[in-house]
């Protein structure tokens, strides 16, 4: 076995919470094992890189590599199931933890009962990851915001972090209520709140809706009923792509606290859209066109989008800041003459007052495919991460609107007073929202402000 020479690393831990989160988490640790060379027992045979890759593994005594990660549900079975799955002897099991009753949906049991009595237990957990690092650099935290566990734990979680470990940035995976399907009645009341921490609580948020990602999978891979892991394996693809650059050398790096800096002009704006391209099953991939502009151009399309957004009309909908990361066989050069093809072509369009608006990030390590994966390996590969203003009708259409119908008749209120919340937290909540969604307004009509003084 040949040793890694020690590099200094600097760690990033990931943090699932609720049953959208683990599942997700297991996911994207297959994905790491498979391009790093991990076995199912957590042995690393084949070491093809110089130990960058331990900002997300941890090497114990043994010499097995766990990875850093933290899996928190307030009920057992899907703790279970990780602890039952093909990858289970990875996972440290005092990470895995599990509580005795469940959030039952309710964002108020999640954040203050039941999630109240595991909190501690979380924190003393984080405490040991981070005791375990030389070095932070930050949180994935991956949960969904519609249910139980993951809104209202999740959110407290943060709320911890924050405290706890104050200039550590948080990038957040969170999986939002999709337009048409929905899965629980109380969507809008759950990601209202969350919505309302996640503004105070995380650096970046990537957001996702499930309902864009069966259309993907539907489209693109043939399959005519997605399923959960059918979609949690595209979404990796991007996660993956987003952290590549900590895990391996590349010609231009990209590391968390640059995602904060490039990508939110405003420290509430900070919620993103991404996609990601060449999205094909192996039968096509043959007649599909891989060139850097071909991909590059897909990936601006509405229609591969991770999140569903309405009439998107690329010259309405403005870019604040768009970070690509291309991954394999891309150079500087193409990239560079891609990202100016984009905006003289009008596939792209910025607000008056970003110049530039372009964050690259390059690396020579396509993703792994997996053998259960329904994407066809492709030499290049590009994830978008965009700041669009687009993204507020996510907002006012999917929580504001349907939360809005609900709360007139106060239906379902009582399940959330009940557990020790106050109904005036709903109204703070939503005051915030519409404050939200007129701040990304106001990011339109803002002309430069030269321009405006000019005029006065």
């Amino acid at each position: 076995k040949k040793t890694i020479k020690k590099k200094m690393v600097r760690e990033v831990l990931t943090l699932n919470v609720g049953q959208c989160g683990i599942q997700l988490g297991q996911a994207v640790w297959e994905q790491y094992c498979a391009e790093h060379g991990i076995t199912v027992k957590g042995d690393n045979p084949s070491t093809h890189d110089d130990g960058t890759f331990e900002c997300f593994f941890e090497e114990t005594g043994a010499g097995q590599y766990v990875p850093r990660n933290l899996m928190v549900d307030l009920e057992p079975n899907v703790i279970d199931d990780v602890k039952n799955s093909k990858y289970s002897n990875i996972f440290h099991p005092e990470f895995l933890l599990a509580g005795k009753e469940d959030a039952a949906n309710n964002f108020a049991r999640g954040h203050y009962t039941v999630g109240k009595e595991m909190i501690d237990k979380v924190n003393d957990r984080l405490r040991k990851l981070v005791d375990n690092c030389e070095n932070v650099q930050g949180f994935i935290v991956n949960h969904s915001v519609g249910g139980g566990t993951g809104s209202g734990l999740g959110a407290l979680m943060l709320e911890r972090i924050a405290v706890d470990y104050r200039k550590k940035s948080k990038l957040g995976f969170e999986v939002y209520p999709s337009p048409t399907i929905s899965t629980c009645v109380v969507e809008p009341y759950n990601a209202l709140l969350t919505t309302h921490w996640l503004l105070d609580h995380t650096e970046v948020s990537v957001i996702l809706d499930n309902e864009a990602i069966y259309e993907i999978c539907q489209k693109w891979l043939d399959r005519k009923r997605p399923s959960y892991d059918n979609l949690n394996r595209l979404i990796t693809k991007v996660i993956s792509s987003m952290t590549a650059s900590l895990r391996f050398e590349g010609e231009l790096n990209v590391d968390l606290n640059e995602f904060q800096t490039n990508l939110v002009p405003f420290p509430r704006l900070h919620f993103m859209i991404t996609s990601m391209a060449p999205i094909v099953t192996p039968a096509k991939m043959q007649t599909t066109r891989c060139d850097v502009q071909s991909i590059t151009e897909g990936c601006f399309a509405a229609q591969n989008f991770f999140t569903k957004i309405a009439d998107f009309d690329s010259e309405e909908d403005k870019y604040m800041a768009i970070s690509v990361n291309y991954r394999g066989d891309v150079k500087a050069k193409e990239a560079n003459a891609t990202v100016q093809w984009l905006k003289q072509n009008k596939k792209v369009t910025f607000v008056d007052w970003v110049p530039t608006g372009f964050k690259v990030g390059m690396n020579e390590q396509p993703p792994a495919v997996l053998p259960k994966d329904d994407l066809a390996p492709s030499k290049n590969n590009i994830a978008m991460i965009g700041n669009n203003t687009a993204i507020s009708r996510v907002f006012s259409e999917r929580i504001s609107k349907k939360y809005d119908l609900m709360y007139s008749q106060r239906a379902f209120v009582h399940w959330y007073v009940g557990e020790g919340m106050e109904e005036g937290e709903f109204a703070e909540a939503r005051e915030d929202l519409g404050f939200l969604e007129k701040d990304y307004l106001d990011v339109l009509s803002e002309q430069a402000t030269d321009e405006a003084e000019d005029e006065d």
